[in-house]
């Protein structure tokens, strides 16, 4: 039997963004496979009745649901959907521990554990539950939609491939058997060191405001998002950062491998600025080829947006396309 552990809550509003008067909002939980409660938003519109089109929405990898998660799921609640935004296992109020891990098994599984909270609901139309997942959690929602045929539609905002990322560096980089040995030695030579004291260290969050000026533009793009117009106390980018070895698996985990099979609609919104933007793209080709299913499969690429446009811009994120995309594709 699934038990949900008893978590400690906020109940004042604490999110980055203005609660809106269209939508009732509430914390909730819901327990995953492996055990793990998982801390939620939920967002409906006002004076709801009958069964809504639902939505869970996660991300960015480091985030927490006060941020742009909770922006979306929020934005769609006023559109009229039922949704929520929830912390992935290990972050922000929700449970598993040690703290501040990542694992692409189990945070595919959150999103798969969110359908079935969303599914059993009696003001939830179970056949039209939708997903969306920004930047890291872009990923990771077109491998739970490779793997829960539950879900009709999944939208993956200014994505992430943290598989590729954590394997082969940033802009592939780092993509030779050389560098990943040297990559897997220093965290070996870290979990021994970490073992022997009994403790984890944390692997650092974005860089302190001001950024230097020599810094890339992706890392004071995250920064100003993260260290400042949206900076909470609970997000690891905020703060210090992931546990240092909490996403070493990531490295021999192709999560991306079977999406050529998924059979449900899927939207890719990619800025055409974003430092992101090979991940989208690449995605998406991966997705079409040698597949039976491309008639609902989509790139959106938007004129001029940096990846963190996709964050809280809302003049970027095209919430009209994303909703007509959701309607369209049996969940509206």
């Amino acid at each position: 039997m699934l038990k949900t552990e008893k978590l400690k809550l906020v109940s004042e509003w604490d999110k980055t963004f203005p609660q809106s008067e269209k939508v009732d909002h509430k914390k909730v939980t819901f327990v995953n496979r492996y055990g793990i409660t998982l801390a939620a938003d939920l967002y409906k519109p006002k004076n709801a009745s009958g069964k809504y089109p639902a939505i869970a929405v996660s991300g960015p990898f480091g985030a927490v649901k006060e941020q742009c998660s909770g922006l979306y799921a929020q934005t769609m609640a006023e559109r009229g959907y039922l949704t929520i935004a929830f912390d992935p296992s290990f972050t922000g109020e929700s449970g598993g521990y040690p703290r501040f891990m990542a694992s692409p098994d189990i945070n595919t599984e959150d999103f798969m554990a969110a359908v079935d909270f969303l599914s059993v609901r009696e003001d939830v139309d179970l056949d039209k539950i939708g997903i969306i997942g920004i930047c890291g959690w872009g990923g990771m929602a077109l491998n739970a939609a490779a793997l829960d045929t539950r879900i009709k539609a999944t939208v993956a905002s200014t994505m992430y491939d943290m598989t590729r990322v954590n394997a082969n560096g940033y802009f592939d980089s780092e993509d030779s058997e050389e560098a990943r040995y040297a990559k897997k030695q220093s965290l070996n030579t870290l979990r021994t060191e970490e073992y022997r004291k009994g403790e984890y260290s944390r692997g650092g969050g974005c860089v302190p405001l001001p950024v230097p000026e020599d810094a890339p533009f992706f890392v004071k793009d995250y920064s100003e998002y993260y260290k400042g117009r949206c900076y909470h106390k609970r997000s690891l980018n905020s703060n210090d950062g992931w546990n240092s070895i909490g996403c070493m698996s990531f490295m021999n985990q192709p999560i991306l491998k079977y999406s050529n099979e998924i059979r449900s609609a899927v939207l890719i919104v990619h800025g055409e600025k974003a430092h992101s933007y090979y991940f989208g793209k690449d995605a998406y080709e991966n997705m079409i080829k040698n597949s039976k299913h491309t008639s609902n499969k989509e790139l959106l690429t938007i004129p001029g947006a940096v990846h963190t446009d996709l964050y809280d811009n809302l003049e970027v994120i095209p919430f009209d396309k994303i909703q007509k995309f959701f309607e369209e594709n049996g969940v509206g």
